[in-house]
């Protein structure tokens, strides 16, 4: 009894002194990250922190309340640690440049400074390093696997989405050629072979980044392709198909005949086809969709609107997220906007913008896309998947 007691006294000693020095433990891992991780030194202190705050004071509270088991899986005391290491690595996964080795070795790191710590403050026993070592081996683990698994949900989204969008195209360009006849005149003949060519163009770049998606590594999305171009006649060809397509009327409101810059065409497109798909998914059948363009010197922004159903409030924060946070339940209500709103984001900070959404009751619902019209030279870039809460 006597030992037990001394032990938990041991116990709540080195769990007092991580929390005091918690601040000091977090600086002296991150100048060593820094130092030893490449992929941690382009990261903002804030970002590179992450979680672990959060796991320090997981392996607090484990260590004072260690009751003589250590079997983290089959107790719920433990979620906690497991669910931060599981964040950890979702986050990591969104961050460039990281790779398993560099996450395991964080932790590494991590494990070694706590440890010189307890030393330091004569507070390390045999039963805190087996606590600790017991600790660091199950987020490691949750963090490295987390990592693996949200790296590959990157990839079947990526290549889902660019798969699913290739479809279209291509029965466009099917029925261009199906039904092309013996005794149809030049000009119809030449019509439909115009509009066989764009889909399959259309469809042989969207097989680039489909290729692309394949490749994809730690906080990576979709290769992009910047010209110089005239971003209004991309949106009428998606005004023009809409049209053709859906039953809502679709409006396009500009003010210019031309609006230039440095864009990717084929990614507006899509991310405004997005829109539009969207808008006619949830929106009201009876009223117009309208497509607006407004034009600056820099700046031009990108407005599809709908009727209907808003979207809430609590959703409006979440629909832009990436990855799904660890193991919960999904929104179905969420997921079935699928990936492509992420993707509307994506694009939206290639060009130097950003994306707003708004949606109530008397107004229906909105997405603005802002695109800077000189953010980039002309060549391609790979987009970034970047993690946020917000």
């Amino acid at each position: 009894m006597l030992n037990f007691m001394a032990k938990n006294c041991e116990m709540k000693s080195a769990s007092e002194v991580i929390n005091v020095n918690s601040p000091q433990i977090m600086e002296e891992w991150e100048r060593r990250v820094v130092k030893e991780i490449p992929a941690a030194s382009i990261s903002s202190n804030l970002a590179l922190r992450n979680q672990l705050p959060n796991v320090l004071e997981d392996i607090a509270e484990i260590i004072e309340r260690y009751d003589g088991s250590i079997d983290m899986e089959s107790h719920e005391e433990y979620d906690e640690i497991i669910k931060n290491s599981l964040d950890h690595g979702r986050h990591r996964a969104t961050s460039s440049n990281y790779t398993v080795k560099q996450i395991l070795r964080e932790y590494v790191i991590f494990h070694r400074v706590l440890t010189e710590t307890l030393i330091e403050k004569e507070v390390y026993t045999k039963e805190v390093g087996i606590i600790l070592k017991y600790t660091m081996e199950t987020a490691m683990l949750t963090s490295a696997s987390s990592f693996t698994d949200s790296l590959q949900e990157m990839r079947e989204k990526l290549i889902g989405t660019l798969a699913h969008d290739i479809r279209n195209p291509i029965s466009a360009a099917y029925f261009a050629l199906d039904v092309i006849g013996l005794d149809d005149d030049k000009e119809r003949i030449e019509n439909l072979k115009a509009m066989g060519l764009r889909s399959l163009k259309k469809s042989l770049d969207l097989v680039e980044g489909l290729l692309d998606a394949i490749s994809v590594k730690a906080g990576e999305g979709i290769t992009l392709n910047f010209e110089e171009i005239d971003i209004l006649k991309e949106i009428k060809w998606v005004s023009n198909e809409a049209s053709e397509i859906y039953t809502n009327e679709i409006i396009l409101e500009s003010k210019e005949d031309e609006i230039r810059g440095v864009f990717d065409g084929t990614a507006i497109r899509r991310v405004v086809e997005n829109l539009v798909t969207n808008a006619v998914k949830y929106g009201s059948r009876k009223h117009a969709i309208v497509i607006s363009l407004e034009n600056s010197e820099s700046e031009v922004v990108i407005k599809v609107h709908n009727d209907g159903n808003p979207i809430t409030e609590e959703n409006q924060a979440d629909i832009f997220k990436f990855l799904n946070r660890g193991k919960e339940p999904q929104n179905v209500g969420l997921e079935s906007w699928g990936m492509g709103l992420t993707l509307v984001k994506s694009v939206a900070q290639a060009h130097g913008g950003s994306v707003d959404l708004e949606s109530n009751e008397d107004h229906g619902t909105t997405f603005s896309i802002l695109l800077k019209k000189h953010e980039n030279k002309p060549g391609k870039i790979r987009t970034e998947l970047n993690y946020s809460e917000n």
